[in-house]
């Protein structure tokens, strides 16, 4: 087993976080070749073909099949239920997206776009019966199936409930499980990673190809999480093509986090914890893990994936697909098209704060289109001001801080390309506070200059310092309302 108290013997005594790992029947099946196969499974879910087909699995473990081939059976059986143990309840907006309906469980569906339905689980409202594929399923080439396991009751434990207060340690998600059966018309390398998921394009990356030289080896700084624990973090594939806050009581508990503050999170602990100075083999499975993730990714963006819901949702996608780019060298991933804008992007510009502040955060849409607040002192805000104050300081920056470090050491800042994003990082984690007197009787939220993650605050204060310099992107832009739609305006740095 791998622990940070062996490499402590060469280095320094660093104490572990203890953090238990989710574990689920069916977690791991181990390679075992290509091969002529009737059936292969994993994370408990079966595909049964009408005849032996050429099967292997990628480097991250899922499987791949040459096709065409028939698909008679997936186990658990996709169907209907008789009855439903969930209790669903209403969140704090009085809002759900679910509702009693027993037409569907253990659905299966082939992901061309993203978008807003979806056929795994009859219970959530973008359910839409023509997504779910029927049996037999004739599956063609460059195309990926994604079958799931749903949940028989509601609540669940939350996919990382030892990183959550007790409030949040349940959630209700009608998913349990999901995996992705992959179709190709011939047999990939063997350090073949999985294309993605989405779409019909099916680009095969290798692990060859990974840049091992560009991550930076930082001494550990403070507690360091347990590498056993993220590397099931990232295990599985994190379904991600709904575009709507919807997917919060969707996606499968055992595959990854519901919401997006928890997504960032895990995005940024990984991060900064395959950038340490350990063994290559400590980090090389969490490394591949989060490339895979930036792979998929990339793969949603280019079929019309965007991240900017109001609130904390959506945060956490950018950085991967920027990671994977950098990491195989490979630029197409982290070409995007314009319709891919995310969270942390549309959420920051710069403006005139109240107090002196210059690079600023805004709600963007939460039960509507919400205006800027930071322009005004704290005496002239309205509710929906107030509220998202509180977006602000609960779900959003204290998820953002290790992917801005991440950023910064691999030299990423101009391919990220939205400067307000890392100057917001700037402010909120700064120590001393300029602005102190301009605050008034309003003084700095509690929350500012630290995060969730004690880890990511202790890397932050170590490393900041000294990260590598660079020139800035200079293309900076404001997520605006312009009439009905949202779009991009000029948005010149002070």
């Amino acid at each position: 087993m791998k622990t940070i108290a062996a490499y402590i013997l060469l280095l320094a005594s660093l104490p572990l976080l203890s953090c238990s790992k989710p574990t689920s029947p069916g977690e791991t099946e181990p390679a075992t070749g290509v091969a002529l196969r009737r059936e292969v499974s994993q994370y408990g879910i079966t595909w049964t073909f009408d005849k032996p087909a050429r099967t292997g699995q990628f480097i991250t473990g899922d499987w791949w099949v040459v096709g065409p081939v028939r698909i008679v059976k997936i186990t658990p059986e996709p169907g209907p239920v008789q009855s439903d143990n969930s209790v669903i309840n209403l969140n704090r907006w009085n809002d759900t997206s679910l509702k009693p309906d027993n037409s569907l469980r253990n659905g299966s569906m082939i992901v061309l776009k993203a978008g807003y339905t979806q056929g795994f689980d009859s219970r959530s409202n973008t359910f839409l019966k023509k997504d779910a594929i029927s049996l037999p399923l004739d599956f063609v080439p460059n195309r990926s199936l994604v079958s799931s396991i749903s949940n028989t009751s509601l609540p669940v434990d939350h996919f990382c409930k030892e990183l959550m207060w007790d409030g949040e340690r349940k959630c209700q998600v009608v998913m349990k499980a999901a995996a992705v059966l992959t179709c190709l018309t011939s047999e990939p390398p063997t350090d073949a990673f999985r294309p993605p998921y989405a779409g019909t394009e099916k680009p095969i990356f290798r692990a060859q190809d990974i840049r091992w030289e560009v991550l930076p080896a930082l001494t550990p700084a403070g507690q360091v999480p347990s590498w056993e624990d993220f590397e099931r973090y990232f295990q599985r594939p994190w379904i991600d093509h709904i575009l709507s806050w919807s997917q919060q009581e969707l996606v499968p508990n055992e595959n990854q986090p519901n919401y997006g503050r928890e997504y960032a999170r895990l995005v940024s602990m990984a991060s900064l914890m395959v950038m340490l100075d350990v063994p290559r083999q400590w980090k090389e499975k969490l490394t591949l893990e989060l490339i895979q993730r930036g792979i998929d990714l990339s793969g949603l963006a280019k079929v019309g994936g965007y991240w900017n819901e109001g609130g904390g949702h959506s945060s956490g996608r950018k950085w991967p697909i920027l990671f994977a780019s950098i990491l195989l060298n490979d630029p197409t991933l982290a070409q995007l098209p314009e319709t891919a804008v995310f969270h942390e992007d549309t959420q920051t510009y710069y403006g005139k704060g109240w107090f002196g502040q210059d690079a600023l955060w805004q709600m963007i849409i939460h039960h509507g289109n919400r205006d800027t607040y930071e322009e005004k002192t704290p005496d002239q805000w309205q509710d929906w001001d107030k509220t998202s104050e509180g977006y602000r300081t609960c779900c959003n920056a204290q998820a953002w801080v290790g992917t801005a470090l991440a950023a910064r050491y691999l030299k990423a800042v101009q391919l990220w390309n939205h400067d307000a994003h890392f100057d917001y990082i700037e402010r909120w984690m700064r120590e001393d506070d300029p602005y102190a007197a301009a605050r008034g009787t309003y003084p700095r939220p509690k929350a500012e200059t630290t995060t969730y993650d004690p880890f990511v605050t202790t890397m932050w204060r170590a490393y900041r310092p000294q990260a590598p310099a660079q020139e800035m992107a200079g293309n900076n832009r404001k997520w605006v309302l312009q009439g009905k739609k949202w779009g991009w305006v000029s948005n010149p740095k002070p």
